[in-house]
């Protein structure tokens, strides 16, 4: 083999690592769904260049993954290397429409073309561990519950249940509950838990009727003296898997077994859940965790720039602080770029070249609200999916969430008609429209009705726009 090609393959096989690490990081439900399909990674000049097929891919995954790509590379290669999302039209065939509209359609997509799911069994080493969470005054009672439930004594609440934004903490919660559980004894014996997110729970579950094996997966979840659950809210309309984690959830509760939740809502928000299932839910404690203040964004920075071998003037990373308000994993993509930059142009990690590493990102965060966060809320509430915003879809349902959410956006946004509609890959037209449906519902105190798998839903669209504001707030 002549060194060109071997340079090519083993090029080949650290992008594969990359992105097996990129799965495993961000699940393969969302992997499936954003870059699978129509979207390619190629590491050149020290740059990581992700070629996607149209600006809406491109900004949800500048907006959404940035971060987690230049973590998985810098995990790979040992260096920090600049991300650069580009727009290559050639791509388009690749991602057929039918894709973008059923995106939300994980359940059964994402098992497919996929290696094995995620998940964790004890006494098998997760990822995050208690000791290296920083506490401050935004997750302090959401650590105090976590450590409460590893504890000698037995926690006086069951379940924990956590919500808040994505990034702010919640899976390093449960997975650190879950090592700090394989280091304890019950009865003499060695704690069993289980750690799974929502998608991996109903996949699993699916899975083992058409294997006609539902026996067995009840075995392996009821016998369980910790089940931690994570983005809980995944199993939003889905009636049956909400059913069978009802009974799942009954005999781990019943024995006097713990069980700790995360989800991006708090349970009376996840649309489309179980009436039963909520009331176990706020039963228990319900902790929700804001995202970091100023204090702790720091103390995040200087942790993460020691595990980058990093050597940043104090000032600059004060600088990051001051102007990154986002989540956790904003903060560590903010960090990483400031790395690629600093060693790709030689320079001390100082205020000016911080400045310098985000100056397009805080062009494009002018409200501390971003679509995002809209999206996810509204999604969560009707029991859809983000991807079902941004699809072709025209249920009720969908219909609905859509239109609540264009209308937030511009109320809380600094975004324009046109920017929405290329955020959501809508016509700016379709915008106004959905504004002014929702105007006119909240002038004449109307409602707005969709469907559940449960049958038809129907609440004041004041009610709904206040419970919404207040969770993205």
């Amino acid at each position: 083999m002549t060194c060109a090609a071997e340079s090519i393959c083993a090029e080949h096989a650290l992008v594969n690592d990359v992105l097996a690490t990129l799965q495993e990081r961000i699940g393969p439900g969302k992997f499936n769904a954003w870059f699978r399909h129509g979207t390619r990674l190629s590491l050149e000049d020290g740059h990581v260049k992700v070629a996607v097929p149209n600006p809406f891919v491109a900004n949800w995954i500048e907006t959404h993954y940035h971060g987690e790509i230049a973590s998985a590379v810098a995990q790979h290669t040992g260096s920090a290397a600049a991300v650069v999302v580009m727009i290559d039209p050639s791509l388009t065939g690749e991602l057929r429409r039918s894709h973008l509209d059923t995106q939300a359609e994980m359940v059964s997509k994402a098992a497919q073309g996929l290696s094995r799911p995620r998940r964790s069994v004890g006494p098998v080493e997760l990822k995050y561990n208690l000791k290296d969470f920083v506490v401050g005054a935004g997750n302090r009672l959401a650590y105090s519950a976590a450590i409460a439930v590893v504890g000698k004594d037995k926690p006086p609440f069951n379940p924990l249940f956590l919500h808040g934004p994505c990034g702010v903490g919640k899976t390093h919660l449960l997975q650190g509950v879950c090592n700090a559980a394989t280091r304890q004894q019950r009865s003499g014996r060695p704690i069993a838990w289980r750690y799974v997110t929502g998608e991996q729970f109903t996949n699993e579950f699916i899975t083992a009727l058409r294997a006609k094996k539902i026996s067995e997966f009840r075995a392996r979840y009821r016998r369980l003296d910790l089940l931690a659950i994570d983005d809980v809210h995944f199993l939003a309309a889905k009636k049956a898997t909400q059913d069978e984690f009802l009974h799942t959830y009954n005999a781990i509760e019943s024995a006097g077994r713990q069980i700790v939740m995360a989800s991006d809502a708090p349970p009376q928000l996840v649309g489309e859940l179980n009436a039963q299932l909520v009331s176990r839910f706020v039963a228990g404690m319900v902790v929700k965790i804001d995202l970091p203040d100023q204090a702790t964004r720091i103390e995040i920075l200087r942790r993460k720039a020691k595990g980058l071998n990093l050597a940043a003037e104090d000032d600059a990373l004060q600088y990051v602080a001051r102007h990154i308000h986002g989540s956790v994993r904003e903060l560590e993509g903010a960090l990483v770029k400031l790395a690629a930059l600093s060693s790709l142009e030689g320079q001390r990690v100082t205020v000016e070249l911080a400045a310098k590493a985000l100056a397009d990102h805080l062009a494009r965060t002018d409200s501390a609200i971003t679509l995002g966060d809209i999206e996810a809320v509204a999604a969560a509430f009707f029991g859809i999916s983000p991807a079902d915003i941004h699809s072709s879809r025209r249920t009720k349902t969908v219909s609905a969430a859509r239109m609540v959410a264009m209308f937030l956006a511009r109320r809380h946004t600094q975004m324009s008609y046109p920017e929405i509609g290329q955020a959501m890959g809508k016509k700016h037209s379709s915008v106004v429209l959905a504004v002014q449906r929702m105007e006119a519902l909240l002038a004449k105190r109307g409602r707005i009705r969709w469907m559940s798998p449960m049958g038809d839903k129907s609440q004041p669209a004041k009610e709904i726009v206040e419970l919404l504001t207040e969770q993205i707030a």
